[in-house]
């Protein structure tokens, strides 16, 4: 049998994924990374993006968005932390679409630099989601 390496997806409301897997590929802070059996330790930032799962090394059996969060690798392991993750196929592109434009209007309305930031963050998230359904086409 071939060597896998554990991948554990975690939100803050649920384990959404805990399998042994071929590689799965994850948008890292300072871009995409693949994580293999006896992968180097390490620890990265997640951007948002989409997580590739490769139960065989031939073909992606699963694609999730992740909004951002942290990863953490080891020789056996992969554990992605995400603020927000769901699988594609679950994403619904005219309510996403709706929580762009609301985003966008807030982030116009924004007063405070904080609430400026936290509106652009929103903004920058949901345009990355919309572009993650490319995937399914």
């Amino acid at each position: 049998m071939a060597e896998k390496v554990e991948f554990e997806l975690v939100s803050p409301e649920e384990l959404l994924l805990s399998q042994a897997v071929d590689m799965v590929v994850v948008p890292g802070g300072d871009g995409d990374f693949g994580v293999l059996p006896r992968h180097a330790p390490m620890i990265s930032t997640v951007r948002p993006g989409v997580i590739s799962v490769y139960e065989t090394r031939q073909a992606v059996s699963q694609r999730l968005f992740v909004a951002g969060g942290f990863a953490e690798v080891t020789p056996e392991r992969c554990t992605v932390l995400a603020t927000e993750a769901q699988p594609l196929e679950e994403i619904d592109r005219a309510a996403t679409e709706q929580e762009l434009r609301d985003a966008r209007e807030d982030l116009a309305d924004a007063k405070t630099e904080h609430e400026k930031v936290a509106a652009a963050k929103r903004v920058s998230i949901l345009e990355a989601k919309l572009d993650s359904l490319r995937w399914l086409s």
